[in-house]
């Protein structure tokens, strides 16, 4: 078990990180998020022993972790960290990056190795290719294939997929967190897309200036967001007042959870519609301010509707 005990850091006077404590389980997975400069990056950098934490502790089963005033070479054995920088060597092969730190004892065994991550990353047809030739998330892959090699007991991700083409990223990332479950590698990932939190974190941590808001399970908290930051981090949201729906407190409510009725106090007027694929995105107006709701087809400006939500 990882355990993260009151921890604060900052980086000059006002705290980047303050008073952060959770626990994640052997081979399970967390998902941190949060607005930019939150502080999600350097809550990975403390976790990996980058840097010294200024209060609290850090512990991997009895192990603690320490940073660069106690190991002469920063970072944890037992952990592999992933920056936003890839740090590949550019002018050997994929091949010889991802078996980089691997052992030459036993040759057939490594090349095996090597070969078994670059079809997790799906990178096989690159494996003679110099780094320097890669693309952003070609690099990207191959560098998720390098610190998976060693097969460490803790992987922090920073952005894993930020280079990816969307085509390539929903396998890319089934693959990766089914193969991590597998080899039950506890994963900490810090991630602007709802899409890993979702679908495959165990738990969710949120952040905002630097300190904890909520730990929780995703589905919990995308059913039921304790706030409006907390709800807008997994897309569009309304804060709508309380009043029309007949309550006291406002209601967070995505585009998804609204409806339309033929009596409401809810009235609103459309400005634009947004195609989206599946559905559309409609921009509204009503007397507090702009509101979003889906449709199935365009709906023209200046037409007016009553609302109500979805789900009781």
């Amino acid at each position: 078990m990882l355990q993260v005990n009151g921890i604060a850091f900052s980086y000059l006077k006002e705290k980047t990180v303050q008073n952060i404590s959770f626990s994640i389980n052997k081979g399970a997975t967390l998902a941190i998020i949060g607005e930019s400069g939150c502080g999600k990056s350097t809550l990975l950098k403390l976790i990996y022993g980058l840097y010294d934490l200024e209060e609290g502790t850090i512990f991997w089963n009895k192990t603690e972790v320490q940073g660069p005033k106690y190991n002469l070479i920063p970072g944890m054995s037992f952990m592999k960290y992933l920056a936003q920088d890839f740090d590949l060597m550019p002018f050997i092969t994929v091949a010889e990056n991802v078996g980089k730190y691997l052992s030459n004892f036993y040759p057939e065994e490594k090349q095996q190795r090597i070969d078994e991550l670059l079809e997790i990353v799906e990178m096989s047809d690159y494996a003679n290719t110099k780094a320097k030739y890669l693309s952003g998330g070609q690099m990207q892959r191959v560098a998720l294939a390098r610190v998976l090699a060693l097969e460490p007991e803790v992987l922090l991700l920073d952005e894993p997929f930020s280079h990816i083409d969307n085509f390539l990223k929903n396998s890319l990332r089934r693959k990766l967190f089914a193969y991590l479950k597998q080899k039950e590698i506890t994963t900490i990932v810090a991630t602007h897309d709802s899409t890993d939190v979702l679908s495959f974190a165990d738990k969710v941590l949120v952040l905002q200036n630097g300190k904890r808001i909520v730990h929780a399970n995703p589905t919990a908290l995308f059913s039921n967001p304790p706030s409006k930051y907390v709800a807008s981090l997994f897309g569009e949201i309304n804060e709508i007042p309380g009043h029309y729906f007949d309550q006291k407190k406002p209601m967070l409510l995505f585009p998804h959870q609204l409806k339309e009725v033929k009596i409401s106090k809810l009235k609103v007027t459309v400005s634009k519609s947004y195609f989206r694929g599946n559905h559309y995105l409609i921009e509204t107006n009503y007397p507090e301010g702009v509101l979003y709701l889906e449709s199935e087809v365009p709906l023209y400006p200046d037409h007016e509707l009553c609302l109500d939500k979805k789900f009781q």
